[in-house]
């Protein structure tokens, strides 16, 4: 069915031309122009803590612009646990995050694991692992450690692959994914 106004353009012609210009209104950094195509005029975060018991549900970005009163709230819920140290995590991690849980189509949050980690923490854990950075990401807050259940940690990883916008790690026997905003790589198994 074609439907015409009074100037000669159909509908469809006039919605094409309004999303090619909210795709390219769209907001980018480099390497990531890929997942946010398409991204939509809305990005939420979903997660839950485990070890505080705290849930966040949260619209964090509308219309090409963050909200900063919803920044500080993803900012304490992604604070060290251990040390109840908040930093401002970086929002190309938190963009990834939305983006990879997207792709997914799944309605159940996250569990965040770890965000932000003090260079305190970072020691303990790194004293207890081998497969903790001495300069991780967490403690810049450029990184989150993540798991959903009904998800596996392959699916997770090929998600946040998919995003081509930053670090993805696969911690298969632990069953979590890390996601990072830095050098695009991926490790594990």
């Amino acid at each position: 069915m074609r439907q015409n106004d009074s100037s000669g353009f159909t509908r469809r012609a006039l919605l094409g031309a309004f999303a090619a210009t909210a795709v390219a209104a769209t907001p980018t950094f480099s390497n990531a122009a890929g997942f946010l195509r398409g991204g939509g005029d809305i990005r939420r975060i979903r997660m839950y803590s485990g070890r505080t018991g705290e849930r966040l549900d949260m619209i964090y970005w509308i219309d090409g612009k963050y909200i900063k009163d919803a920044v500080k709230e993803v900012n304490h819920f992604m604070r060290d646990w251990r040390t109840d140290q908040a930093k401002s995590m970086d929002l190309r991690t938190i963009d990834i995050m939305a983006a990879a849980h997207n792709l997914m189509d799944v309605n159940e949050p996250y569990m965040l694991l770890s965000g932000y980690r003090s260079p305190q923490t970072n020691a303990m854990l790194r004293r207890r692992s081998r497969g903790v950075a001495k300069n991780s990401l967490h403690m810049k807050g450029q990184a989150a450690d993540l798991r959903l259940s009904s998800r596996s940690v392959s699916q997770m990883a090929r998600a946040a692959s998919a995003c081509s916008a930053g670090g993805v790690g696969r911690y298969s026997r632990s069953n979590f994914v890390h996601m990072d905003c830095g050098v695009v790589r991926t490790w594990g198994g």
